[in-house]
């Protein structure tokens, strides 16, 4: 059992099923909707536990009622809480609108999610972990909770998320060990931060949605996975599903099997896709399932 500290935003979600996306002056009908805890830290989390790793999670939420079922939600899902900051702003909420393909916008405010900073993650609470996996967030706090993670050894993941073209993570990616990053984040992460694809000095992690993803190392190895058909119900947290799943191969052995790190990401992708709402049941008969075809 690997102990993986996630850090960066924690959520609220109010998911919010329609017919359709609409347009400019457009309107859609509301077919469902539900709340749950969210945020890439949140959903990355509760996806390790859920592939029994160990997990904390260093983030900050209001000290209201949404902070107060977020709290809640981590805790039922085994998430070790002791890193969260409680802040006397609101906790932030985001609207999360699905369409029936599954395809996701994303309304909200930033409340209190980047209200902690990297000394709010204790020396004790580094030495007893494995790996940090870096979520979007202040760019500047990354870099800080990079450098202090590998001053205790470890090694350091992140996905920078939809925000890569908004916000300079160029610190954070340069410190990072392994960056996770979809087709249309590689545009910004590959050209501008990370150089060619055939000089990184870091494994990239690709990721193509339904058509499965691969992996780029420093020392040219590739690999490749075509993912699993799943009718896409909700794509919400399907991207930190996956991470959750690569991390957890890819942390089990010294000499990582590339292979079978794309094969239980995907899996865990595919699954997240195929449900409601940013956590999937990650169950290892559910992913091993799928693997077995």
């Amino acid at each position: 059992m690997a102990r993986l500290i996630c850090a960066g935003h924690v959520n609220w979600d109010v998911t919010l099923s329609v017919d359709r996306l609409p347009g400019a002056d457009g309107e859609a009908t509301i077919t469902d909707q539900s709340q749950s805890c969210g945020g890439s830290a949140c959903n990355v989390a509760t996806g390790l536990t859920a592939l029994e790793n160990d997990a904390a999670i260093l983030g900050s939420v209001g000290d209201d009622e949404h902070g107060h079922l977020a709290v809640r939600a981590l805790d039922a899902a085994g998430v070790d809480c002791e890193p969260l900051v409680v802040t006397d702003t609101e906790t932030a909420v985001k609207y999360l609108v699905v369409d029936p393909d599954g395809e996701v916008a994303v309304l909200g405010n930033e409340g209190g999610n980047e209200a902690f900073g990297a000394d709010d993650l204790s020396g004790s609470a580094l030495s007893a972990a494995d790996h940090l996996h870096l979520t979007s967030q202040d760019p500047d706090t990354a870099a800080e909770l990079a450098d202090r993670a590998h001053d205790h050894g470890l090694r350091v993941s992140f996905d920078p998320g939809r925000r890569i073209d908004a916000r300079d993570f160029t610190a954070p990616l340069a410190r990072a060990d392994l960056v996770f990053v979809n087709e249309r984040e590689a545009a910004t992460a590959i050209e501008d931060h990370l150089g060619p694809a055939d000089g990184l000095d870091k494994t990239v992690v690709l990721k193509h949605g339904a058509a499965g993803a691969e992996v780029l190392t420093p020392c040219g190895h590739y690999a490749s996975h075509d993912g699993f058909p799943v009718e896409a119900v909700d794509t919400t947290g399907a991207g930190d599903a996956f991470a959750a799943g690569f991390l957890t191969v890819w942390l089990d052995a010294d000499d990582p099997d590339y292979d079978r790190c794309l094969a239980v990401a995907n899996a865990c992708g595919a699954l997240a896709a195929g449900e409601r709402g940013p956590h999937a049941d990650l169950s290892w008969d559910r992913i091993e399932c799928l693997l077995d075809g």
